[in-house]
């Protein structure tokens, strides 16, 4: 994390970043500085955790990113029961795939307890009582370790990752991803975050491959989340359903409304929508 004057500066690569203001609220609360875990409120995007100079999340735009990775998956499946999150200590995902009331266990993978703690302190608004759900199974452990044990079945499983370095590179490989399917019943999906196809242009590809290589159908559909700069979000979704990804909009609308759920970003137009690819990403994802 670094600090121009009354600016926090994320450095997204050496050419491009990004800064928001402190000016008017009053500075940083400094969680952790070995690790430079940081939050700090700022008027247009409310409470904000920055890790090590990235942005993570924020109290303001959360819900595009939670919405798209819990309801895209959870409406094309159209009957999911049990569900894995990998990762998602916030609990956002975890708080939109329990407002699915057929969904009967959610089992959430997190490798630090202290992760999901910093949120309910810090954030509890993301989970929003998630955590309390008699639905939810948390289990503190290393992803790529579980997803190697390829316990239990699940319908749907949501990998939320952190960007693929360091640890968090172990969830992006072929064998992570050959664990997870494995524990998919027939007719399941898998969505992965997949990085910003504009900035990761480089590494998309090999990414799109290593799903390729374990899952028969793979698409991607795109998310734009505010504080996620340089351009959508990529998702990754991999099947052996190549119906999923292009329910009609139709079809889903009347999932939609079963649910009764009303949302701030996802729609059933949204959803179709979001599989429909610019010209430059298809290049990238293949």
């Amino acid at each position: 994390m670094g600090s121009e004057e009354d600016w926090v500066v994320e450095h997204i690569n050496d050419a491009f970043g990004f800064r928001t203001a402190l000016k008017a609220v009053g500075g940083v609360r400094m969680i952790d500085s070995a690790q430079q875990l940081a939050v700090f409120e700022n008027p247009t995007f409310g409470r904000v955790m920055i890790l090590d100079g990235a942005y993570q999340i924020t109290t303001a735009d959360e819900f595009v990113y939670h919405e798209m990775m819990a309801h895209v998956p959870l409406f094309a499946h159209g009957a999911a029961r049990d569900v894995l999150v990998i990762g998602g200590g916030d609990g956002g995902v975890a708080r939109e795939i329990l407002r699915h009331d057929t969904v009967r266990s959610l089992t959430m993978v997190e490798i630090d307890r202290a992760v999901v703690d910093l949120a309910l302190e810090i954030f509890p608004e993301v989970s929003a009582g998630a955590f309390d759900d008699p639905r939810l199974a948390l289990v503190i452990d290393d992803g790529a370790a579980f997803a190697a044990r390829a316990e239990g079945r699940y319908d749907v499983i949501i990998v939320d990752a952190p960007d693929p370095i360091g640890a968090g590179a172990a969830l992006f490989t072929p064998a992570f991803y050959a664990g997870c399917r494995a524990m998919l019943r027939p007719g399941g999906v898998m969505v992965t975050q997949s990085g910003m196809p504009f900035l990761a242009a480089d590494w998309l590809p090999g990414h799109a491959a290593n799903l390729r290589s374990v899952f028969a159908d793979v698409a991607f559909f795109l998310t734009t989340v505010p504080t996620y700069t340089g351009g959508p979000m990529a998702h990754g979704f991999s099947t052996d359903d190549a119906a999923l990804k292009a329910v009609p909009v139709e079809v889903l609308a009347e999932r939609h409304a079963r649910t009764g759920l009303r949302m701030r970003y996802w729609s059933p137009q949204v959803h179709s929508a979001a599989f429909a690819l610019p010209p430059y990403v298809e290049a990238v994802v293949g």
